[in-house]
């Protein structure tokens, strides 16, 4: 039966006795709250080492940091499914990261059992269990949480040992675990850094119709909101949405007087942020002259995108491996785009650049 723990000094217990007990790896999951906030809000942490189910209060006071050594500990490895934005809301909520990290999502990809699937598809597929899925819209911040909720985040953690048992089983006798390592040890990195996309417009299909200089522009703007998103802990649309963001970049207001009138006569617009959205607006930046364009891609781009996914989806299906895990359709634009200065994308580096350097190297 899962445990409510509440008190700091109760966790702290538990974890010196899986000290004592020689545990070495723990499930580890969380529910968060991300709905008007730019940063992920902990509700709930999970927890599962040995016999003990925890379902660990993060609300309460000096919570954070009783999870904290936890969190960091060397020694023991976190087990988690697909936790990218856990590991957010770890590092606001603890200031750490959870680490060593064994993604289970990740691994599966890997593994060749599945691309991208998700906990209650990989729970079936390994253990044959089928979960509930009737608490994933909840209400994680209100206490106390209902029945329902605590046995749909116990099954969150409940099963995490036996798919990493499986997975690490196949994984070992596939010679990739090294290739997991790197994996997660990227993706905790990631977030550890926490840089912002350097070139945002370039996910955005509608900058595609701008020209150079109005996507210098859109640059600015999508760079401005998100330094406010972060400051102010809102949602990016919240500050400014992608469409007022692009069609401020197509007819730029020639003045300060004339933003703040077509500001006035958007009601979705950033109102009180006039003068900082002038400045963001009218102010150009260090790099924007080295921005790459979105634009779509001539007929010999295409061509020679089309001959790198070949020889990438031959090589995945060599290996077992599903499609995107090898290399994603972004991975290998960067690819042509970097290739004329010799660069190669940090994501295709490691056991990647291994895998297909001498497969793509001919075709580019």
């Amino acid at each position: 039966m899962p445990v409510w723990l509440d008190s700091p000094d109760a966790l702290q217990q538990h974890i010196a006795a899986w000290a004592a007990a020689g545990i070495d790896r723990i499930g580890l999951d969380t529910e968060f709250v991300r709905e008007r906030t730019y940063w992920p809000q902990l509700a709930l942490v999970q927890i599962a080492a040995g016999d003990d189910i925890l379902l660990v209060d993060p609300l309460v006071p000096g919570m954070a940091e009783a999870l904290r050594p936890m969190l960091a500990d060397p020694g023991l490895l976190k087990v988690m499914h697909s936790a990218s934005e856990d590991l957010v809301a770890f590092k606001q909520a603890c200031g750490v990261l959870p680490m060593p990290l064994f993604d289970t999502q990740i691994a599966a990809a890997l593994a060749g059992v599945g691309g991208g699937l998700g906990y209650q598809k990989l729970v079936q597929a390994i253990t044959g269990v089928a979960l509930a899925k009737g608490e994933t819209r909840s209400d994680w911040m209100r206490r106390p949480l209902s029945a329902s909720q605590l046995e749909y985040a116990a099954d969150d953690v409940l099963h995490l040992d036996a798919i990493y048992l499986a997975l690490e089983a196949k994984l070992s006798a596939q010679g990739r675990l090294d290739w997991l390592r790197a994996d997660c040890a990227r993706l905790v990195a990631g977030v550890a850094s926490d840089e912002p996309e350097r070139w945002p417009h370039l996910s955005m299909r509608s900058a595609q119709f701008l020209d150079a200089a109005e996507q210098r522009i859109l640059l600015r703007l999508l760079r401005w909101r998100d330094v406010q998103a972060r400051a102010s802990d809102k949602p990016r649309s919240w500050i400014l949405d992608n469409e007022l963001a692009v069609e401020l970049a197509r007819k730029p207001p020639a003045d300060e007087i004339a933003l703040q009138a077509w500001l006035d006569a958007r009601p979705k617009s950033p109102r009180k942020l006039a003068a900082r959205l002038w400045q963001a607006l009218s102010t150009p930046l260090p790099d924007e002259t080295d921005a790459p364009l979105a634009r779509t891609a001539d007929d010999t781009e295409k061509k020679k995108l089309k001959r790198l996914q070949d020889a990438v989806s031959q090589r995945s299906s060599e290996l077992g491996l599903p499609d995107g895990v090898l290399a994603s359709r972004r991975w290998l634009e960067a690819l042509i785009e970097g290739h004329a200065n010799g660069a190669w994308p940090e994501a295709l580096d490691g056991w990647r650049r291994e895998q297909l350097q001498p497969l793509l190297a001919p075709l580019l």
